[in-house]
Order: structure tokens, then sequence, then C-alpha cells
């Protein structure tokens, strides 16, 4: 039986993709693998044949030579952007070097594609909207790290005959996302907030542009990205298509949410204004943004209220504290 393997299958995006390819997709085998340092067994859906293992440092040749694997979704990510310069021995391992094992693996079992997601992040500040023909100038390692991976894979396009597609998405939020990590999800550290008792927490005057993106609207271009031979060798900036300040998507949310109070903290090293074209994923991959920004906070609101009491993750060490924001400190 031919398969798809997921990595990243426990957090947002993988976890909705393997429950859309058990629904839609029949005839694969959905292959998942996750560290379940970020993501949660209940996310995964019953179909997914699942290997807990930390594609850093795992090996997965068991995994790709004891299956037919068509196409990789490599998903898998620690996307705490902010975080990423008090951190990053982890975050050049858990992406670059995570992402090489991949790399390695799709070459020797001539994988029919891979399907890697990067982040806006590679862009930095440049000159928004964010057009895939811009060149790259990331500001944060997390950037540097997704664009690191986005010049690996090309390399093993042009020297190993590797088919790709890379993807560019921004902001996604939704059912199953991690409400539970105070540095990523910015939507889902305010809902935790609001279920904790605590104000919503913006850095700096909440002017920054985002666009965000429902997960559910992206699950049908993300196969077609796979399996779409226009979309062969591509990069693909994919997600919402209105963009909307940090301040304005908070009062959004209070105001669903019954009222909440907003506290200000310093600024941080960001890009102000971060949001993309979407003309070639809507021509390439049939994008549709479907559901609003309120829509969207109010699936997602309903369901972040059934959720059990988690435990907040917290970094016990940061690998450098110098700067480190006041939200932050220990």
């Amino acid at each position: 039986m031919k398969s798809i393997l997921i990595t990243g299958v426990a957090g947002l995006l993988g976890s909705r993709l393997a429950d859309w390819l058990l629904t839609n997709k029949k005839e694969y085998q959905i292959i998942g693998i996750d560290n379940l340092s970020g993501g949660y067994t209940e996310n995964i859906p019953s179909g997914v044949k699942f290997h807990n293992i930390d594609i850093a440092t795992g090996d997965l040749s068991a995994i790709f030579s004891q299956n037919n694997v068509e196409y990789v979704f490599h998903l898998a990510a620690y996307a705490a952007e902010g975080l990423s310069p008090f951190i990053r021995m982890f975050n050049y391992t858990n992406n670059l070097v995570a992402t090489a094992n991949i790399v390695n693996n799709c070459i020797i079992y001539n994988t029919k594609r891979l399907v890697f997601t990067s982040s806006m992040a590679t862009y930095g500040v440049g000159n928004p909207p964010f057009d895939e023909s811009h060149q790259p100038a990331p500001i944060d390692p997390y950037g540097v790290a997704k664009y690191a991976c986005e010049l690996d894979i090309q390399i093993a396009g042009d020297q190993h005959g590797l088919d790709w597609c890379i993807l560019r998405p921004h902001n996604v939020y939704g059912l199953n996302q991690n409400i539970w990590d105070k540095y990523r999800n910015v939507l889902g550290i305010w809902m935790y907030q609001k279920l904790n008792g605590e104000p919503f927490s913006i850095f700096g005057t909440g002017e920054q542009l985002r666009a965000f993106t429902y997960i559910d609207d992206i699950l049908e271009p993300l196969w077609l990205a796979a399996t779409k031979l226009e979309a062969s060798k591509h990069i693909i900036n994919l997600g919402g298509t209105k963009e909307f300040s940090i301040k304005e998507s908070a009062e959004m949310l209070a105001e669903i949410v019954g009222g909440h109070e907003i506290e200000y903290f310093e600024s941080r090293h960001e890009v102000k204004l971060a949001f993309a074209t979407h003309e070639k994923s809507k021509e390439i991959l049939n994008f549709e943004d479907k559901t609003s920004l309120r829509d969207g906070l109010q699936i997602m609101w309903d369901w972040a209220k059934k959720q059990p009491k988690r435990e907040r993750f917290q970094w016990e060490e940061y690998e450098v504290e110098k700067g480190i924001y006041s939200f932050w400190k220990k």
C-alpha cells in the first residue's frame, strides 16, 4: 500500500492534515512522526501509524524502507520565532538538522515529492506584501533556519533529483493548536490567558500587522502541493489574505470571549509588517480564504473551552538570557 508520511503529526497542521487525508485519500496509509514535545497524542487520528521519534536524532531508515512512502509532508518545527535568539542551538537542531535528516531519507528512498512548510520569517523586514520573488533577509535565527532548509531542499533537487514544493504558511490557527506554550501561537496564548484569568499580553503597541490563516482552509492546498504537477519546485505563500493589527485581533477575541483586559509589554525584536501576496497559492493550489478571522476565532474558542487543564510549557533554562523580555523572565 502506498504511504504518506507526516512529520509533526501531533501538532496543529499535522493532525488536521492527517485527518483530512484519512477521510479523502483512503488509498494511502498515513504514517505519522512526532516527538510529542509540542503536540499531543489525543490530536493524532486513530487511523495513523504513529512513531514517537525525534527526527533531529532518530534513525528514520526503517520507516522509509519498510513502507512505500510516496509523499512526505515535513511540518514538524518549533515555531517560536521570537524566542529563537535565546535558544539558538535548539532552534537549529530542531529545524535545520531535523530537516537534513528528512531530506537524506527522501533522496535515498526516492520519495515522489517533499512538501516543506517554511515560514514568512524568511522574508524578514522586506517590503510587504511579501511576494515569492522577494529576496529573503531573515532577522532572527528561526527565519535563518527556515531559509537554510529551503536552500538545502533546492540543492537536493538540483543535485539528487528530489522533487519538492516549499510553502510559506503564516499564522495558522485552529483546532488542535497548542495553547499551552507561552512563546508561540499568539491567538492560542490569549485563549490560555482568558481561561486562566490572565490579561491578553501584547508586545509593543500592538500595531504590528499580520494575516491569520484558519487551518481547514489550507488542507486541500497542502495536498495539491504534493500532487499537482504545476506545484513542482515552487515556493508558494499560503495563508490569510486580509491583514489585522495585533491590537485589532486581541480586541476581536475579547469580544468573542465576553470581554477581557489587554496588558502591554516592551517591544521585542520582530518584523512589524508581515503579510504576503496570495495570487500564486490561488492559481496553483486553488487556495480560498473561506474562514473570516472572527468565525475562525469563535470556532477555536469553542474548542479551547473544552480542553483539559494542562501544565503550561516554559523553558527551564534559556541558552542566552541577555536581553530576554520581561514577560519571559523566570
